[in-house]
């Protein structure tokens, strides 16, 4: 199956079926606990949960910590986690063994890796990024730059097409996300990471949306520095740790500020300074959770067998699928694509501008269609090719034309807004 030879989209349900019998990755759906009855395309905010990830975690709970105690650090290997996750990340990302760590939050890596590349280019005070980054990456420039003073500033852009412009010699880091959370937009990580490179800044980038959902290169792209999360397309569970990139040709120079134990060259000398750990190490902090970290490790042993090229063209299918089902079905109830067209500059998901994209949503999920909403007026809909199917695209779409046609969606009910939305 290509992108390409899936030809026109199905005009019936009979057709996504036959896509789905002719799907090479169509047995990967039984890994997962699916709800029965349940459209589920929002795995691009929470992964499902996979059944060895349910076993793992009970060994953990009843054999590893129940019985081993605390000799499991050593028995059950807990003390290595960090960089054994870490290593199966690094050949989702295209990165080589010994550059990536799971570990802490997306957030709290960031601030390691961004105060890392301002610290190896001290005479610069610029972080660059765009307004549409997701808030907490914001955020986090914000605050370190604060926290830096002299002079540090975040300088944001409103169009991925100004950031040559705001390049120049003043510019520390450039930061952005791969895939935007609103809209799917998939930034060229080469091209940027070049362009930054040329007015001598460092590149970070933000796989939130892209790790685990299409193939990435960041030893190709020259990438500096990298960071991402585990319970979105890595299906490792609510809160579960993210992951850290540092290029090899850094991890010698750079300098983390959460200087913990974890990060230090022999932790368990108990030294009372601190010596920062060789390579990718440095970038650990505190203690590994290891509850989650084992779920993430487990559920990361499902992508073994899985070739990322087909992982993408299967998600491309999804995508252009959905499309066309909700702009020939919806055109007329005021829903406005905001997702790129083109397959290849747009990431696993399809975003649509509705007015009321708040109700909406709620009633889709009311009707067992679960996708999310983003303000101001985001339907947004996650495509996650290893359990995701052909007729649940051609379903949701479906479904959704009839709570715009009926105006089920104004009811109420829908309308009240939950603390998570």
């Amino acid at each position: 199956m290509t992108a390409t030879g899936m030809g026109r989209a199905p005009s019936n349900r009979e057709e996504a079926e036959a896509l789905d019998r002719s799907d090479p990755l169509a047995g990967m759906r039984d890994a997962f606990h699916m709800p029965e009855g349940l459209i589920y395309l929002d795995g691009n905010s929470l992964g499902p949960l996979a059944h060895n990830v349910r076993e793992r975690v009970r060994d953990v709970v009843e054999r590893e910590w129940g019985d081993g105690l605390i000799g499991s650090w050593n028995a059950a290997g807990w003390v290595d986690l960090p960089r054994r996750v870490g290593d199966k990340i690094a050949r989702l990302i295209g990165a080589p063994e010994a550059s990536v760590v799971a570990a802490d939050s997306t957030s709290v890596n960031l601030f390691k890796v961004l105060a890392a590349a301002i610290a190896l280019n001290p005479s610069r005070r610029v972080i660059v990024s765009e307004r549409s980054n997701f808030p907490t990456d914001l955020y986090i420039a914000e605050g370190l730059a604060a926290l830096a003073g002299q002079g540090h500033e975040l300088r944001l852009v409103n169009d991925p097409a100004d950031i040559p412009a705001v390049l120049d010699e003043t510019v520390a880091a450039v930061m952005l996300t791969h895939v935007s959370y609103r809209t799917g937009l998939v930034h060229d990580m080469a091209a940027t990471t070049r362009m930054a490179h040329d007015c001598g800044a460092l590149a970070i980038w933000d796989l939130a949306h892209s790790a685990g959902a299409m193939p990435l290169d960041l030893t190709g792209a020259d990438a500096d520095f990298a960071i991402g999360c585990g319970y979105k397309y890595l299906n490792g569970g609510p809160g579960a740790p993210a992951f850290l990139y540092v290029a090899p040709r850094l991890q010698g120079r750079a300098v983390q500020p959460l200087s913990g134990w974890f990060g230090h060259a022999a932790p368990f000398r108990f030294d009372s300074s601190y010596q920062p750990a060789d390579g990718i190490d440095r970038f650990l902090t505190g203690t590994p959770a290891v509850l989650s970290m084992s779920a993430l490790d487990a559920a990361l042993d499902l992508f073994e067998t899985v070739d990322m090229a087909g992982l993408r063209e299967k998600s491309v299918a999804l995508c252009e699928l959905f499309l066309a089902r909700v702009e020939a079905l919806c055109g007329e109830f005021d829903v406005t694509l905001v997702s790129p067209r083109d397959a290849s500059v747009r990431g696993s998901q399809i975003s649509f501008a509705h007015p009321g994209a708040y109700a909406v949503m709620q009633a889709l999920i009311a009707r067992g269609v679960i996708g999310d909403f983003r303000a101001p007026d985001i339907l947004r809909f996650g495509f996650a090719p290893l359990y995701t199917r052909f007729v649940d695209a051609f379903d949701a779409a479906e479904i959704l034309s009839e709570v715009l046609a009926s105006g089920e969606w104004r009811r109420p009910e829908f309308g009240v807004r939950r603390a998570v939305t």
